[in-house]
């Protein structure tokens, strides 16, 4: 039986790194998936070359992210970008009830089976996410049908162990380790780990599409380093995605 699947993410290219292969995948499989974004992403880092107007560049990446994921609607809700630590007047300033109540109307709209937020850390801790987080379980609970919630993350502990070698070895200050000590889920928490092996190549044109996001005046951003990974390596790293399951609906 279809189902419908909507992806709530804070900027265009997070869909990318951590949910375009579950997307993909739910499109392949007959099913109806749609993206809602909850900013334009306009504070993102990026070339000084790009930074004018990146708020339109950005969804026109998501677009073109969409369109290689076969997602069947892109729902931008306009807020604006928050910036790392909430310095600009955006999403992260918004009551939570009234991003929620946005969300909720998009899952009526479409009967939604299934939605997915961001874990209770948003990730790596952007007040952005952690908006999203927020916003998300209130639409569910305001939803009229209630669907099942999933949560996207990525395993605490490898994150962990990358931010304490990184003090170690000086590349990072005492407290990159500190703040990825308590990133993400613990791997016990983890309850869906869905393997997107068969869709990495959607998934790898999806990061690709977010061309603005590749490099920032010459220093080369993680989204940039992932995309041109070898094909195992890619594998290794991308050929699973995860999930914490919230409710049963």
């Amino acid at each position: 039986m279809s189902r419908t699947l909507v992806f709530c993410h804070a900027h265009p290219d997070d869909e990318a790194l951590l949910t375009s292969g579950t997307m993909a995948r739910a499109t392949a499989e007959g099913n109806r998936v749609v993206l809602v974004v909850a900013t334009n992403g306009e504070a993102g880092l990026t070339d000084a070359a790009l930074a004018v107007d990146l708020g339109t560049r950005r969804l026109s990446e998501l677009d073109s992210s969409a369109t290689a994921l076969g997602v069947a609607r892109v729902v931008s809700l306009g807020y604006g970008d928050s910036g790392l630590r909430a310095e600009h007047d955006g999403l992260a300033h918004v009551e939570a009830s009234l991003v929620a109540r946005e969300i909720a109307r998009v899952l009526d709209e479409e009967n939604a089976d299934v939605v997915t937020g961001y874990d209770p850390c948003g990730g790596y801790g952007h007040p952005d996410h952690l908006a999203v987080h927020r916003a998300v379980r209130l639409a569910v609970d305001s939803a009229q049908r209630r669907p099942r919630l999933y949560e996207a993350t990525l395993p605490r502990e490898p994150i962990a162990a990358i931010g304490r070698w990184a003090t170690r070895t000086r590349i990072a200050p005492a407290s990159v380790a500190d703040e990825f000590a308590r990133a993400w889920t613990p791997r016990a928490e983890i309850t869906h780990r869905v393997d997107v092996r068969p869709y990495l190549a959607q998934k790898r044109a999806s990061l690709t599409a977010h061309a603005s996001q590749a490099t920032a005046d010459g220093s080369t951003r993680t989204l940039g380093v992932l995309r041109r990974l070898p094909k195992p390596v890619f594998t290794a790293l991308l050929g699973t995605e995860y999930y914490v399951q919230i409710n049963k609906a």
